[in-house]
């Protein structure tokens, strides 16, 4: 069972993993958005890590909530926006629980998952978030390590895709041959995610 204290780890990593990773999310944003995807995510998931040092989070569903909010608050463009509302949504489907299942996450994340396909408009194809995110929520229901290689098969996978959706539909035929960046940050999310569970007592994936 996943535990107040697994979430704060797995969102913690998540703020070192984008801060290590934060100048190629920007390089791929170059070519097809404004070339500010991981400095807003490095500024959004620093303050995460500190609100997180801060403020009480007895259940995983006030640890994710907690997140959200300061995603929404601190990251400019639409990133801020859509990764708050995947955080708040999966919260919100937790409930109260002082503890949650790998696959009652699964669940809360899948529908997360579908909060930001509403507000972003986008469906799997449309060269977006979405590409990484649905993929890994459904194979999280398998295990953590699944997910993290979903997320990333997808990520990879909208390279010769052309963009639908968000900044780089405005670039046209030439978002074809360019990863998406909110694909690959998604990706770094479950990759966290895994890294936290393998950092458990006895590695289990339950």
């Amino acid at each position: 069972m996943l535990d107040a204290a697994f979430f704060r780890r797995w969102m913690t990593g998540a703020a070192a993993l984008i801060s290590r990773e934060a100048d190629r999310l920007t390089l791929l944003d170059s070519p097809i958005g404004d070339a500010d995807h991981g400095t807003n995510l490095h500024r959004g998931f620093s303050a995460v890590a500190t609100a997180l040092e801060r403020e009480e989070t007895p259940t995983p569903s006030a640890v994710l909530t907690l997140c959200g909010r300061q995603l929404i608050s601190t990251v400019g463009g639409a990133s801020g926006p859509l990764y708050g509302t995947l955080l708040r949504r999966a919260g919100k489907a937790l409930g109260e629980a002082p503890e949650v299942s790998r696959e009652e996450l699964a669940a809360a994340l899948g529908a997360g998952v579908q909060a930001v396909a509403t507000l972003g408009g986008a469906a799997p194809g449309d060269k977006t978030m979405i590409d990484a995110l649905a993929p890994a929520a459904e194979a999280l229901a398998t295990s953590f390590e699944a997910a993290r290689e979903a997320a990333e098969q997808g990520a990879v996978d909208t390279t010769p895709l052309q963009a639908r959706k968000g900044r780089a539909s405005y670039v046209g035929e030439r978002s074809i041959g360019h990863q998406d960046p909110g694909a690959t940050s998604s990706a770094l999310l479950f990759a966290a995610l895994a890294e936290t569970a393998a950092g458990r007592e006895g590695g289990s994936d339950e």
